[in-house]
């Protein structure tokens, strides 16, 4: 979708709920919106987004260029001079005063609502995160190239990892080795830190990698993913050291199956919350429903994490150009877990699973 009507459907959707403007701060909801991507600093940017005026932004003056570029007004400030009066001038020239401002709540820091406040008295700041979402969960064609290149590196770089890797090595070294094979298989920059949870550390869901050592008959969860102009892929599968044994054995195949169970869920015209029960489903039925503790699957895109959420009591329908993770686990304190994560997208009469790894588990050289 070209950036001007991105706009122009945010500020409708805007003015549809009786507002005036709607402020960015630099992140995803900025980039999507405006083109615009920017490091939140010490330095505050605000882009303001007013009902039947020209878009402005707020920012440093050596920032400027690219936002003139785009189209916009800037109201510009250096270090030496401060950014008192570039927001009292945008404040003004966009009558911010009074008015209903949409903002970001997850996103908006105390600086930068202390300083609208400050220069545009009696705002009233109404959080507008829903209505960006609902622009953003609805991928075009080229976000979703973009996601099968993120998850096509993602791929490649796992399988050029595996061979890489030995009984005694550590997590942490492990971990290294794979954010050195994303990137030199064509990752832009990783999704997130990768997950590498060997033994019984295997169980926490959100390990970090640490100085424990891939043993002999380890299962080891790997969690990771690849940024890819602009857009992400996350993945999880399971290695074994040397040759499989124990609980883990029987406990995988029921996560395959509930892997399989949620995928096909995925239909437009259901709710998220029936791909949760669907997964959910076949671990309850194997006795293992209270080690899976956790929602089945995020939505994807220029976040690792963004709506729609696959859980428990979200009724949100599922339609064309929506794309998330499946991905159930099963969990045993003590002993180890395992998680089995794919990426899919909605389309018109179904579903496509974007990624394409086998589920089995990959072997380690002992």
């Amino acid at each position: 979708m070209p950036m001007r009507e991105r706009l122009s459907q945010v500020v409708a959707a805007a003015e549809a709920r009786g507002l005036d403007a709607i402020a960015l701060v630099p992140g995803p909801n900025m980039a999507y919106l405006t083109g615009l991507s920017f490091f939140l600093s010490e330095r505050p940017i605000v882009a303001l987004l007013a009902v039947g005026e020209p878009p402005c932004i707020v920012l440093p003056e050596l920032e400027a260029g690219k936002a003139r570029e785009l189209g916009f007004r800037a109201f510009t400030y250096t270090d030496e001079e401060g950014y008192a009066m570039a927001f009292h001038e945008a404040s003004a020239a966009v009558e911010l005063a009074g008015a209903r401002l949409g903002v970001e709540a997850l996103r908006m820091r105390v600086l930068e609502e202390r300083t609208l406040t400050r220069y545009a008295p009696q705002v009233e700041m109404v959080p507008v995160d829903d209505v960006i979402s609902e622009l953003r969960m609805i991928k075009d064609e080229r976000e979703l190239g973009a996601m099968r290149r993120a998850t096509r590196v993602a791929e490649e770089a796992f399988l050029s990892w595996i061979p890489t890797l030995r009984a005694g090595m550590s997590e942490r070294e492990a971990a290294s080795r794979l954010i050195a094979s994303l990137l030199n298989n064509g990752a832009d920059g990783l999704a997130f830190d990768p997950i590498i949870a060997t033994g019984v550390r295997s169980a926490l869901p959100h390990a970090v990698p640490g100085d424990d050592r891939l043993q002999p008959g380890d299962w080891v969860v790997v969690d990771w993913g690849a940024r890819v102009d602009g857009y992400v892929s996350d993945l999880t599968r399971v290695l074994v050291v040397g040759h499989p044994s124990g609980p883990l054995c029987d406990i995988h195949p029921v996560v395959v199956d509930a892997n399989a169970a949620g995928r096909a869920a995925v239909v437009p015209g259901a709710v998220a919350q029936d791909v949760d029960a669907a997964a959910r489903r076949v671990v309850d039925a194997a006795g293992y429903g209270p080690r899976f503790f956790h929602r089945t699957g995020h939505g994807l895109g220029l976040e690792e994490h963004e709506p729609p959420y696959i859980v428990a009591g979200n009724t949100l329908t599922l339609k064309p150009g929506m794309a998330f993770t499946v991905e159930p686990g099963i969990y045993l304190e003590g002993i180890g877990g395992v998680r089995i994560e794919d990426d899919v997208a909605v389309t018109d009469d179904g579903m496509i699973t974007l990624s394409t790894l086998p589920r089995t588990p990959f072997s380690v050289a002992v």
